[in-house]
């Protein structure tokens, strides 16, 4: 096998000190203080603002936030939005917090949410995928997690002890899955990696659950995002990253089976949102707009069934 990535041996699963070598290689690139918890201090006179845990990596960096909509009743919709899981997906991120910031007021009364914007600070800081353990966060959501990232959401979104109707996982997908994420995956698992195999999808997309479909729920936030910026096209054999595309800018996964974020509850409606700040058709403010979007989309189609 060649070697295409500059970590371990081609074809040999990483130990401990390939891990440790690839975190040593991590360095701090932006700041979580400033770019999300300043944010979301902000928002503390409109919204509740509740730490549900911090990293033990370093706990005083990174305190883990929910924001939520005040005076929640039992009769109205629940709704979670949750970002950052990859904490390099910078849309996520910024785009959660710029809805709450200057959108969600306009729903007040008419449903409840709770938005968990950077469940993965150090990854948002380091501009990773993986947390300092070379875990993905988003295969992690389950019961005994190997990530504290996935285990501190699902404890703290159980805890709410309501049904939600909705959850909105908000992601893009970057040129550096194919140029760093995706080779580092293959050579952390001792697999092969084709980077002429590797497409980006330029555009936005959806991913639904399979076990519970919804196409109109869907179609909404496509037809929401499209005034915003462009829907990513299918590649020659029908396919966005790999999986057949159900309806325009929609492909489905098994979340629950994969550990997904989007599989961590019950509701009957699930997205995951998916931007291309790389293509030259867009921008990053571009791409925040379409996260915005996107959960107007979803809500307005909730609030109007």
């Amino acid at each position: 096998m060649n070697r295409f990535y500059p970590i371990g041996t081609p074809g040999q699963p990483w130990d401990d000190s390939h891990k440790a070598q690839w975190r040593t290689a991590t360095v701090i690139q932006r700041h979580y203080a400033d770019e999300v918890v300043a944010k979301v201090q902000a928002l503390a006179e409109r919204f509740d603002i509740e730490q549900y845990g911090a990293l033990s990596y370093d706990a005083d960096r990174y305190p883990l936030f929910a924001v939520k909509s005040r005076h929640w009743q039992a009769e109205r919709p629940k709704v979670l939005i949750t970002g950052g899981v990859h904490g390099y997906e910078t849309s996520g991120v910024q785009g959660a917090l710029a809805f709450l910031d200057a959108v969600a007021e306009q729903y007040a009364g008419q449903v409840d949410l709770l938005v968990l914007p950077c469940i993965s600070p150090w990854g948002y800081e380091t501009i990773n995928r993986w947390n300092p353990l070379c875990v993905d966060p988003n295969r992690s959501f389950r019961p005994d997690s190997p990530s504290e990232e996935a285990a501190a959401a699902l404890a703290y979104v159980q805890a709410q002890g309501v049904a939600f109707l909705a959850h909105l996982d908000l992601h893009e997908t970057t040129d550096s899955d194919k140029s760093e994420f995706r080779p580092a995956l293959a050579a952390r698992d001792g697999k092969a990696f084709d980077a002429a195999k590797e497409g980006i999808p330029d555009g936005f997309y959806t991913v639904d659950d399979s076990e519970r479909a919804q196409d109109a729920f869907q179609k909404a936030i496509i037809d929401a995002v499209r005034q915003v910026t462009h829907i990513a096209p299918a590649d020659d054999q029908g396919l966005i990253i790999g999986a057949p595309v159900q309806q325009e800018g929609v492909i489905h996964y098994p979340k629950r089976s994969l550990f997904l974020c989007g599989g961590m509850t019950d509701a009957p409606y699930v997205t995951t949102t998916e931007v291309y700040p790389d293509s030259p058709k867009a921008t990053p403010e571009q791409c925040n707009r379409a996260q915005i979007a996107a959960i107007t989309g979803a809500l307005d189609h909730l609030l109007n069934r």
